[in-house]
């Protein structure tokens, strides 16, 4: 295995690369360390995959039933008309469901909407037919059923079955389980268990850290040396704005094709030029700076795989790390239906404890940053801000890949309504910032815009689960506009096990995150260094997803908004503090992990949301922030005189 530097920027959200240098046995008391092989480190990917599909697989059969027993309930007065009209509105709100049938054997009605797929093979036909049928037998027996999964065209399905209890009847159902399929293919490419990206777009590099020489890529294993960028475009910053007189000059040199601007800032895309053959181009102009335009990424390639999952018991049993023995602070138990099966996650940060300070505030909206999110998903809608599209500008940042839609639940689905999950905030607004596109693939530019638009549309935190490891200084400028404008950042560490430095969790102007396990432990993926601030959990972390659905996914990414969520609670609880004050208040509080005090694996420690919060509460007469306290009661009355 190499040690690389990777130049192409990737959403970090379920992204665990390629190659892992050191793997963490780590416990409270120390830590071990040991070299792993291929083969070990892949069977180790190969574990988490299969923890996400595995969760994936059975939430997806919560959130089913859940879905039929509310329609149930609502179905039993109606007349056949309506049953047949809301039958509609199910199919239509829920597309993974392909076929309902509500079936009352006591008044003969059999009503169905949608169809019963039509494989091409006649015998599975016929099989899913007879499935379909054994289901009605059975709730007409008061007997609930749910076969065996069934390949379809490729994709996983089952037939599902929920008796009545008043009537001789029930719902029976055909429900395409693709989501499953969907978190096996994501996963495989982002814990570069397959090479990604292709070269036919992106001019595709992998480069040794030491020497500097080119590596082929050739499989999953030697993804970690890869840089992304386009390989026929350039940014330039200038020192002034070129004339039209200038521009046009430039245009015609080197055989332009689109010009785009933010500022002093272009980007020049040739038709006959490399980016090499650009940079020796314009470096006659003396620019600030000259450099690739950098790819970020989702890494989600499709695959047709179609490997179905088994559909067994649930991965995770958090009851155990429930209790909270060591608080003091009555605990907030939501309930949402996926909340106590799946969310390990909160109890372990003491969110639940947190919400007796504060739920939120819709005053403190928290912007993502990312692939979009799913504006229709029922856990989300009714939080989810306008937000922005930067590649369609009067589209909305509609999610077409799944990770936004991730993030976004993680900071803030609804909360208590009795389905899905519990997000971390209660009350604060979402705003969705589409910056990569449907291939999962964005660039500096798309995400500098984004972040330039989320700060001027008044994003109080912004969470980017993605990064690279160079220093695009086209990024960094956009990051220190909004850091200036006072908007707390926070972004993911990355997901190859090694100790360089990603961006941009390592500007100084953000607040770096890397990933646990439940029983708090490194995550195995996660990135580490000295620029690391804090941990959160991050592996097998149930969310929502597209249409409606949920999902299991790792990575650092999903570490990450639970840290911004955090931000977004502190400011919700004290308007009043910088986005300096707001890091400082999240490294004083964290529970010590690990070696004591700050280290490489896990920062100042794992995350405390009451704790956090209490310190915000206290945090104008706190004397650990004391200096940055007479600091701020200076400027206020250096403004007061001023505004005289």
């Amino acid at each position: 295995m190499r040690r690389g530097t990777v130049v192409g920027i990737t959403a970090l959200g379920v992204a665990v690369l390629a190659v892992p240098l050191l793997w963490g046995n780590n416990n409270q008391n120390g830590q071990q360390h040991q070299i792993k092989t291929a083969s070990e480190e892949k069977y180790s990917k190969q574990h988490i995959l299969n923890a996400d599909v595995q969760s994936t697989a059975n939430m997806s059969l919560l959130d089913i039933k859940q879905d039929m027993e509310a329609a149930i309930t609502k179905y039993n007065q109606l007349t056949p008309e309506q049953i047949k009209a809301k039958l509609q509105e199910f199919v239509r709100d829920h597309p993974h469901y392909e076929y309902v049938c509500w079936t009352n054997a006591a008044k003969k009605q059999t009503i169905a909407n949608g169809s019963v797929p039509h494989p091409d093979n006649a015998a599975q036909y016929k099989q899913l037919k007879s499935l379909v049928r054994s289901g009605e037998i059975h709730v007409g027996r008061h007997d609930d059923y749910r076969s065996d999964a069934i390949l379809i065209n490729g994709k996983p399905h089952v037939v599902i079955g929920l008796a009545s209890k008043q009537l001789n009847g029930g719902i029976v159902a055909i429900v395409n389980q693709h989501i499953v399929n969907s978190v096996r293919s994501h996963q495989q490419r982002n814990l570069r268990l397959v090479p990604y990206p292709r070269e036919s777009k992106f001019q595709v590099k992998s480069v040794d850290t030491n020497t500097m020489e080119d590596i082929p890529v050739n499989d999953g294993e030697d993804n970690q040396g890869t840089s992304h960028y386009y390989k026929d475009e350039i940014v330039v910053r200038f020192r002034k704005p070129p004339s039209d007189g200038q521009l046009a000059q430039m245009r015609q040199d080197i055989n332009c094709r689109s010009v785009r601007k933010t500022g002093y800032t272009h980007i020049f895309k040739s038709k006959s030029m490399s980016a090499l053959q650009l940079k020796q181009y314009f470096a006659q102009y003396n620019p600030i700076y000259i450099e690739p335009h950098y790819l970020y990424m989702t890494n989600d390639l499709k695959r047709a795989d179609g490997t179905p999952t088994s559909l067994k018991a649930p991965v995770f049993q958090p009851a155990s790390i429930r209790s909270n023995a060591d608080s003091k602070t009555s605990s907030v138990e939501p309930n949402d239906a996926l909340y106590k099966p799946y969310q390990w996650n909160l109890p372990l940060i003491k969110a639940n404890q947190g919400w007796n300070l504060t739920k939120g505030k819709q005053s403190v909206i928290i912007a993502v940053v990312d692939t979009g999110v799913d504006m229709n998903h029922r856990d989300l809608k009714d939080k989810l801000l306008k937000g922005y599209n930067v590649f369609e500008p009067d589209n909305p940042p509609q999610d077409d890949v799944g990770h936004g839609t991730h993030v976004a639940g993680i900071i803030g689905a609804r909360v208590n309504n009795q389905e899905g999950i519990a997000g971390m905030t209660w009350y604060n607004p979402i705003m969705p910032v589409k910056v990569l596109d449907s291939s999962g693939a964005g660039t500096s530019y798309s995400v500098a815009e984004g972040i330039i638009w989320a700060a001027d549309h008044g994003a109080k935190v912004i969470n980017l689960s993605l990064g690279n490891y160079a220093q695009g200084a086209f990024l960094h400028d956009a990051i220190k506009y909004a850091y200036n404008k006072d908007v707390v950042l926070i972004a993911a560490t990355g997901n190859d096990n090694t100790s360089q430095p990603g961006y941009p969790a390592a500007y100084s102007e953000v607040f770096s995150v890397s990933a646990t396990n439940q029983d708090k432990t490194k995550a195995e993926y996660s990135n580490y260094g000295d620029y690391v601030d804090v941990v959160a959990p991050g592996t097998t972390i149930a969310s929502t997803y597209p249409q409606n659905q949920y999902a299991a996914l790792s990575g650092t990414s999903m570490a990450s908004p639970h840290v911004t969520a955090l931000a977004g609670l502190i400011r919700s609880i004290n308007p009043s503090l910088k986005n300096t004050e707001v890091y400082d208040i999240m490294r004083k509080s964290v529970v010590d992990i690990g070696s004591s005090g700050k280290d490489i694996y896990f920062g100042y420690g794992l995350i405390d949301v009451e704790r956090s919060l209490s310190l915000a509460s206290q945090s104008n007469q706190s004397l650990s922030l004391y200096p940055q306290n007479v600091d701020r009661m200076l400027n206020r009355m250096v403004a007061s005189f001023l505004a005289r």
